[in-house]
């Protein structure tokens, strides 16, 4: 069970083996050994008793500010890494080789986005030709990207500089899919401009929380990446392998606006931009959680998109420490 806390003044403590919720208007408790991770937004009081409950139950502390982006968070100190594993994830991060090992997530990427338009074009027939026009362009920086050789430093402003191409045309087409009150004529960050960028934003947020601990839990260093490689203090790791899995947080918000659940009243306008409000978190959070944990057909089992994740940063260390990636890995 995923405990999503957003509500300003709500407190948890310890009672017994149970985490006490409480609000002004509500009180939950819940046993402790149902609950896998705890998101907190802010405004919450929690204690160091519900700390160490957590920790001791493996359940992971994620807090996250009012963008929805993750700036902290409490996971136990036995790392599920051997100093072997990062050793070769250090080596790799240094070869050419592990320019070709990163740029597989971004051309993931690129598929899946390529893929969710195919299967779209037969209902937005209206978009029909602009969607089809829209997947030879993708194609097209896909096949550029994999035509890159050489060091990170060799490759990485063109690596960046296709991925921007397709970006743009990607969120042309996204944009048009949305209900008309929703389009927007570019993607924008923190703040965001406009309604759907400020549901993306925070959906984002929470799928970095969820990639980092799968890579912890793996064994490798989020901080040593392969492509974005100068972030100091940065999780690295996380901002390359992020990439092939945004594709979720884009289908949730569009399935979202097809439901018509949002309306303009679940966000507050800021000076210089829009946010998701509380009213508006509690709609978007559980349905985002949802469409994780939904069941689907991966690698010939019924496996959710959340345990996905955890399920390809296992395969990506063994690949890393038996050396099976591209070249000699």
């Amino acid at each position: 069970m995923h405990i999503v806390i957003n509500k300003y003044g709500t407190a948890l403590r310890k009672s017994g083996d149970m985490i006490e919720i409480s609000g002004k208007e509500q009180k939950r408790r819940l046993p402790v050994k149902k609950i896998s991770s705890l998101v907190i937004g802010t405004g919450i009081h929690i204690s160091s008793d519900i700390v160490e409950i957590a920790l001791k139950n493996n359940i992971d502390i994620l807090f996250l500010d009012k963008f929805g982006n993750p700036y902290g968070r409490f996971w136990h100190a036995r790392m599920g890494s051997t100093t072997r594993i990062r050793r070769k994830q250090l080596e790799l991060s240094q070869n050419p080789d592990g320019v070709q090992f990163a740029l597989q997530w971004i051309k993931k990427k690129l598929d899946n986005e390529i893929d969710f338009l195919q299967d779209i074009s037969a209902r937005r027939t209206q978009l029909y030709r602009d969607i089809m026009r829209t997947i030879d362009s993708l194609k097209q920086c896909r096949k550029e990207i994999s035509m890159l050789r050489g060091t990170v430093n060799d490759v990485r402003g063109r690596t960046f500089g296709l991925e921007g191409s397709a970006g743009r045309m990607w969120w042309t087409m996204y944009s048009a899919l949305l209900p008309k009150g929703y389009q927007f004529a570019e993607r924008s960050r923190q703040p965001a401009k406009d309604e759907a960028n400020a549901l993306l934003n925070y959906g984002y947020g929470v799928m970095y929380g969820l990639v980092e601990k799968a890579v912890i839990i793996s064994g490798l260093d989020p901080f040593i990446g392969f492509i974005h490689t100068d972030n100091y203090n940065k999780v690295s790791l996380v901002f390359d392998i992020i990439e092939q899995y945004r594709i979720w947080v884009e289908e949730a918000v569009l399935l979202l606006f097809s439901k018509r659940l949002m309306k303009k009243s679940h966000f507050t306008i800021l000076a210089n931009g829009i946010s998701l409000n509380e009213e508006g978190k509690r709609i978007f959070i559980p349905h985002l959680f949802e469409y994780l944990e939904t069941p689907r057909r991966y690698r010939g089992r019924e496996v959710s998109r959340r345990d996905q994740i955890q399920l390809d940063m296992y395969a990506t260390a063994r690949k890393i420490l038996q050396g099976k990636g591209t070249g000699k890995y």
